[in-house]
Formats: structure tokens, C-alpha cells, sequence
């Protein structure tokens, strides 16, 4: 048992029922426009309308699985404990995390945060001339940002939904006063950064993306964005959102959406969809977001960028309370690995016992590595690493998607101890509406019934349902399956060390736009939105670590628009409770191996948005130019 990890909340491992998988496309009708405004009173008042759509989706049939063996399982937290004999080195600090050092390669490539350090060391760039290159690009005027005239050209300001200049300005003040007294504060310190709106922030409000405050009597900052903070980053704004991140498109009309920077055709994908968008425009290299039902991994994948969602309950929100408790989690994304991993260390720094005893509980993030690892390297040969597939499921992918996945994997080197295993999980379809289910009803109960009226008309659909027709039967009976899925992986990691669950981020390749229309009043597909989370609910729904990797392009469908015709691909990982690092190590060598395929023309990897309307700004040359005017 010594040789054993150790975790404490561990579920049962215990192998679940012989399920053949069957999966068929939900029939879910599409509403947008005035049918969506006049659909949405109507099932937000009469119940028998919302018993039908219930029925229709297929919610009900939940309760009829064989499972009153399971107990019902409300929290998926499982939280590894720290083996004794770990030195107490391996504590994150700012002063001891691995220093990042990608750069930008070419003029297809990203900022990172080494390039400002290593600008603001040499003292050719200030953090206060960054931020005054930023606050123009990103602050709303009196008007509310949205779409102009021909749908064309918006401005960056469209993904914040708030900029407080003077605390922008102030933050990268100090920061250039410690760069210029040569004690900068480690490897973060004036990095510019953004903040998804669902975390509290210190002098902003707080929407959720709608219009209802739900910032309440705390006037502070959150733990994970106060952690960035005291690293010495700025954080120049809060990013726009899915109202309630009740969707995974990222259309808000309440502030307007912001389009795909790589093919402005297509959505940014939510709801962190502000976050993806600040990144992937080369606004920010590392961004917050946050993750119920892959609403970090999601918009990593549609802009071509990385998504850390890590283990249930490690980042402390506190005090931000998430209306959906059990499935959301907070994170980094970023436009290089060193980012991603360096903004993940230190926004999963514990938090106190006293303001967050799960946090608390958990060890430092690099006090979990495997033995030998380094965190800036990938995992050593010796270590035992199981590649797991599911066929059955793999094979819902559309096959753009499905092809560039395949490459990826298989331009990732072999080993003796590498194996590829085809894996089966029980119930993965109920599973999916099982996650919905609880969802829906935990952002239901974080309203009340008079607050529907002012949500836009999609979420009044979901929250009326959410609020009206789940009953505690519904409840209990996702949580048993909640409880069975966890065991059966819990059965899978014991089966296969280092076992990684690989699957493309979504099945399908971008959602491209309507029309303006649908910007401007709001969309109600509830078959895509299924659609797109088929893969991402499971580390929600069972609190596993996942990582979104940018790994290729599939051809815009119709065959172009402005962007180039192109739109990003992600592929997805998914490791045992507490392993965020060996994810970190696994997309080391997926990137190390595309990179080296691409150097011959077969491989994909991470560029900017190029071509005819993609959406990319070099802030460190307008801060220069500034700099010398």
C-alpha cells in the first residue's frame, strides 16, 4: 500500500456495469429571433411546456438506471496527500516556481510572459507602457460595445466587460517601479493578464455576463486572481461571458460577443469565451477562466490556444461562491505551455484553512510531481504512461476533427513503458444528461424565481427548467451515477498507470455564427450545445484535471469567410485526481512532437490569427512605439 498514492475522499474502485455504448443526436429545435422571445415566456410560465422539452431531451429516463447500489455522490473533490517524505522544497512559491522560458519563435508566434520579463529587465519596455498600449484596445466607450455596422471590425473591447483604468495603471506603476529597483517579484511580475467575470475582483462589479449583481457585500478579490496579484501580474480587465456560463458559445447580448480571432465567422466558444478571445488576440499571453461543463477547455480549443481545468476543489474561488458548486472549477489559459503552468502554480497556492478548507487541504502543486520529473521537461521515459481510448465515443467526432486528432496522436514518440489501451465507461450518453441535470439545477438554485425575467431569453428556457422541473428523484439519481462513474474510474487508474484519457476537446469543428441576428437576440440550439460538450462534462461531472492542447485546423465550413478559412482544433486530456503536472508533462510532448512535425509540413501546433479578418494585435510593438513617440 506504501507504493500506493495516497488520496483522501478516493472513490470505491470498483469496475461499473457492461454498458454498450449507443449514442444517438438529440432532435432539439433551434430558436432564435422572435420564436426565441415568444418560446421562452411561454416555458418560463407554463409548466407543461417545460415537462415537454424536459421529456424531449431525455432528462427523465435518468432515474430508471439499475444503479440503487451507488450511493448518491454529491462532491467529486478527491484530494492527493502529500507523502511525508516529500522534501518541503517542493512548496510553490513565487521565488521557487520553474522560471518560464518560451519565447516567441517567428512572426507567426505568441508573446509570452519570458518576452515582457526579459524586455522589462532590459529596460527597453515598462509594465506602465504596456498598459497604456492595452487600456485604448479594451475599455468600453459610453456606448456599449457590440457589433457595428456590417457585423465587421469590433473592437477588442467587445470581450471586457470592465477595465478599471486606474487600478490597471497603479498595478503596473509598482510594477515598473520594482523592475527599475531591480526586485521584481518573480517571473509574473507585470505580465499582463485578464479575468474571466465570474471571479470577484476588487473595485468591479460582478455580472456572470448578465444583468443581475451578484457581486453582493464581498468588496475583495478571489483567492486564484489575488494569488496573480501578489506575483506582480496586471490584470487589466474582467473578460466577458455566456450569461451564467449557461451555454458554450459565448453569445451574450446583454454586451455583445466577441468574435473568433482566427476566423471571425465562428464563435470564441464559452464561456470563458472573453478569456480565450483576450489570449488568442495576443492582448494578454494568460488569462482566468472558469469551467462547469468545459467552459475553459472549450473556448481553448475553438481559438487555439491551452486550458488547464484542474482537480475539483485545488483552486480556491473563495470567497466567489460558483453557481454550480460540484462541477466548476477555476483556471489558467494560455498561449504557451511555460504560461499555462506557471499561472496554474500559483493560482492553486492553498488557500488558508479558515477561508477554504478544501483548498487548504490540498498540497503544493509541484509537491505532486512524479519522482524525477522536471516541471520544464517532459515526463522521464520510466515513468508508466497508458494512452486510453474510447472507440465508440471517439467515433462521434466529426471526421475533420477525428483526422487531426488521429495525427496528433500519432506523431507523439513511443516508449517501452508508453502503451495505447482501448477502454470502456459505462453509461458515457446518461452520464452527459446527468451533468446537465445537475448543472441546470444548482445555477437554478442560486436564483430566485422573480431574477428569470431579467436573463436573456435562452437562459430563461434552462433556469426555468432548472428551477421548476428537476425533482429530487431526478437529483439523487445523477448523483448515483455520478457515484459510478467515479468508481469505474477510479477501477480505470488503478488498472493502467499513468493512465490519460485522450479525446478531441469537442466533436465538432468550430460554431460558426448564423447571422448577426443572432448576436444581437440571443440563440437557443440545444443540440449543438450537447453536441459540443460531449467530451468535456466527464472531468466536470467526476472532478478529474483536464487540458485542452492546440494541436491543428480543419477548413471553416462553406469553405472560407474572413478568417482564412481555417478554424483551431483541440485535443484533450484527461488524468487521476491531483495529476495536473503529468497533464502538463503529457502536453509537453504532444507540442514537442507537432513542432517537429510542422517543421516538415505534416504537424499543427499554436500560431496567431492570420489572414483576411483575423483579429491579432503585437501589443509589445504598440507599447514600444508609444514608448518612443
Amino acid at each position: 500500500m506504501s507504493a500506493e498514492p495516497q488520496f483522501l475522499q478516493y472513490p470505491e474502485v470498483r469496475e461499473g456495469p457492461s454498458v454498450p455504448y449507443k449514442n444517438e443526436d438529440q432532435v432539439i429545435p433551434v430558436f432564435r429571433g422572435m420564436p426565441l422571445a415568444i418560446g421562452a415566456s411561454l416555458i418560463q410560465h407554463v409548466g407543461v411546456i417545460q415537462n415537454y422539452f424536459w421529456r424531449n431531451a431525455g432528462f427523465n429516463f435518468i432515474r430508471d438506471l439499475p444503479l440503487d447500489d451507488y450511493a448518491p455522490r454529491y462532491d467529486p473533490t478527491v484530494i492527493p496527500v502529500l507523502d511525508r517524505a516529500t522534501p518541503s522544497s517542493a512548496s510553490t512559491t513565487t521565488a521557487t516556481l520553474p522560471v518560464p522560458t518560451q519565447k516567441r519563435k517567428d512572426h507567426k508566434g505568441y508573446y509570452t510572459s519570458a518576452d515582457y520579463v526579459a524586455l522589462y529587465q532590459s529596460g527597453q519596455l515598462t509594465p506602465s507602457a504596456v498598459a497604456e498600449a492595452l487600456l485604448p484596445l479594451i475599455q468600453r466607450d459610453a456606448d456599449p460595445a457590440g457589433e457595428p455596422e456590417g457585423g465587421r471590425g469590433h473592437k477588442h473591447s467587445v470581450a471586457f466587460l470592465e477595465s478599471q483604468a486606474e487600478r490597471v495603471r497603479a498595478a503596473a506603476a509598482a510594477s515598473t517601479q520594482r523592475y527599475r529597483a531591480g526586485q521584481p517579484l518573480g517571473p509574473m511580475d507585470g505580465v499582463p493578464v485578464a479575468v474571466k467575470d465570474e471571479v470577484h475582483l476588487e473595485g468591479y462589479r460582478r455580472t456572470l455576463g448578465s444583468k443581475i449583481d451578484f457581486k453582493g457585500k464581498y468588496q475583495g478579490t478571489s483567492w486564484c486572481a489575488k494569488q496573480w496579484e501578489e506575483a506582480g501580474a496586471i490584470i487589466i480587465g474582467k473578460t466577458s461571458m455566456h450569461e451564467l456560463g449557461l451555454d458554450t458559445n459565448n453569445n451574450n447580448p446583454n454586451y455583445g460577443t466577441p468574435r473568433n480571432p482566427h476566423n471571425p465567422d465562428y464563435y470564441c466558444g464559452g464561456s470563458s469565451g472573453g478569456s480565450g478571445y483576450a489570449v488568442s488576440a495576443g492582448l494578454v499571453p494568460i488569462a482566468l477562466g472558469a469551467d462547469g461543463g468545459g467552459s475553459i477547455r472549450i473556448p481553448s480549443s475553438f481559438c487555439g490556444i491551452w486550458g488547464l481545468k484542474a482537480t475539483h476543489g485545488r483552486i480556491s474561488g473563495t470567497p466567489t461562491v460558483s453557481l454550480a458548486p460540484t462541477v466548476g472549477v477555476y483556471g489558467p489559459m494560455a498561449s504557451s505551455l511555460d504560461d499555462l503552468a506557471l499561472a496554474y502554480r500559483i493560482m492553486a497556492t492553498p488557500a488558508p484553512a479558515a477561508q477554504d478548507p478544501i483548498s487548504s487541504a490540498f498540497p503544493p502543486p509541484l509537491s505532486t510531481l512524479p519522482p524525477s520529473t522536471s516541471p520544464s521537461t517532459t515526463t522521464p521515459a520510466q515513468t508508466p504512461r497508458t494512452i486510453g481510448l474510447i472507440p465508440a465515443w471517439l467515433d462521434r467526432a466529426h471526421p475533420t476533427v477525428r483526422t487531426i486528432f488521429n495525427q496528433a496522436l500519432t506523431h507523439l514518440p513511443t516508449t517501452t513503458t508508453t502503451t495505447t489501451k482501448d477502454l470502456e465507461i459505462p453509461y458515457l450518453p446518461e452520464g452527459q444528461r446527468a451533468h446537465v441535470l445537475t448543472i441546470m439545477a444548482e445555477i437554478a438554485s442560486g436564483l430566485h424565481p422573480a431574477q428569470i425575467s431579467q436573463l436573456t431569453a435562452p437562459n430563461k428556457v434552462l433556469v426555468s427548467m432548472g428551477m421548476y422541473q428537476i425533482t429530487g428523484q431526478d437529483f439523487l439519481a445523477a448523483q448515483r451515477l455520478r457515484h459510478c462513474l467515479m468508481a469505474h474510474l477510479a477501477h480505470l487508474f488503478r488498472q493502467h498507470p499513468g493512465l490519460i484519457i485522450c479525446s478531441p476537446t469537442t466533436p465538432i469543428p468550430g460554431w460558426r455564427i448564423h447571422g448577426p441576428a443572432d448576436l444581437t437576440r440571443g440563440l437557443s440550439d440545444g443540440a449543438a450545445s450537447v453536441r459540443n460538450m460531449e467530451y468535456v462534462w466527464l472531468a466536470n461531472f467526476t472532478g478529474c484535471p483536464a487540458i485542452s492542447c492546440p494541436v491543428g485546423w480543419v477548413d471553416a465550413e462553406g469553405g472560407g469567410g474572413e478568417g482564412g478559412g481555417k478554424v483551431p482544433v483541440g485535443l484533450m486530456a484527461m488524468a487521476e485526481w491531483g495529476k495536473e503536472e503529468e497533464l502538463i508533462a503529457f502536453a509537453r510532448e504532444l507540442e514537442g512532437a507537432l513542432e517537429a512535425a510542422d517543421g516538415e509540413g505534416k504537424g499543427g501546433g499554436i500560431k496567431t490569427p492570420s489572414g483576411e479578418g483575423a483579429l491579432w494585435e503585437d501589443i509589445i510593438e504598440l507599447a514600444k512605439k508609444a514608448s518612443s513617440d
